[in-house]
């Protein structure tokens, strides 16, 4: 298993705080799968990020890009691996 770190730059302010509780709900079902390792907004207001634990970057990409966030056009999202 490895660390895959999304980041989530903000782009439409106006539809973050409708879409929050999508994106949360969805973060807490991969939760309960063990496949988030932390998570949480960037304090300048410039996004957020996700840290994805997966098998490979396909299956990491595969997480964030069905995030609502990502789907609905409310954030950017950065995906790199991470190495603890």
């Amino acid at each position: 298993m490895a660390h895959f770190a999304a980041i989530l730059y903000m782009q439409d302010e106006t539809k973050n705080q409708t879409v929050r509780p999508d994106h949360l709900a969805y973060l807490e079902e991969l939760n309960a799968q063990g496949k988030i390792f932390a998570k949480g907004p960037f304090l300048d207001g410039a996004g957020g990020m996700v840290i994805y634990i997966a098998d490979s970057l396909e299956e990491a990409k595969e997480m964030a890009e069905k995030d609502p966030y990502v789907t609905q056009g409310v954030r950017r999202l950065e995906l790199h691996e991470w190495k603890i």
